[in-house]
């Protein structure tokens, strides 16, 4: 490895040498420019020529890279499903408002400390709810009805998943 070495920069320095030398020697001139330009290529080929050996070894890219070097913060990625699932239920009890049933509370139930955020449950908490004027119904099963298509239209999510508190 280090005559391979040693013997490649020294073909580096040779081709190095002798293309000064020939630049001193060769007049200025349309001639000089292309010697020149044949010289830089054959000092980048000298270069490049142990790129092929080096290439045909195996060389086990995995050893460059550790598998515990990629890790998943899981504090961080609880508070970011904490906070969806929260921004969620937020977001289906102001839609349920805007309905006029008041005092709504809805609970999510989810595995946050998973990598994928999957909802499990749904639970509606009607024991405080009050109905207000400009509400559709009065009935409780058309209000039960009303606030599973509301949750229907913001998660995907069967009704057999959908539990009431009365």
């Amino acid at each position: 490895m280090i005559s391979t070495l040693s013997s490649w920069i020294l073909s580096i320095a040779g081709i190095v040498l002798l293309s000064v030398i020939i630049e001193l020697i060769l007049p200025n001139g349309a001639m000089n420019k292309y010697i020149k330009s044949i010289f830089g290529f054959i000092i980048m080929l000298v270069i490049l020529t142990p790129i092929p050996k080096l290439l045909n070894q195996n060389i086990d890219i995995s050893s460059f890279f550790q598998s515990d070097t990629i890790k998943v913060d899981k504090d961080y990625l609880e508070q970011i499903n904490f906070d969806k699932l929260c921004s969620i239920q937020n977001d289906i009890e102001q839609d349920i408002s805007t309905y006029g049933y008041k005092n709504v509370k809805v609970y999510i139930s989810s595995d946050i400390f998973d990598n994928s955020f999957t909802i499990k449950s749904v639970t509606i908490d009607l024991t405080k709810l009050v109905i207000t004027e400009n509400a559709e119904h009065t009935n409780i099963v058309k209000i039960k009805q009303h606030i599973t298509s509301i949750i229907k239209q913001h998660l995907d999510i069967g009704e057999d998943e959908i539990y009431y508190e009365e």
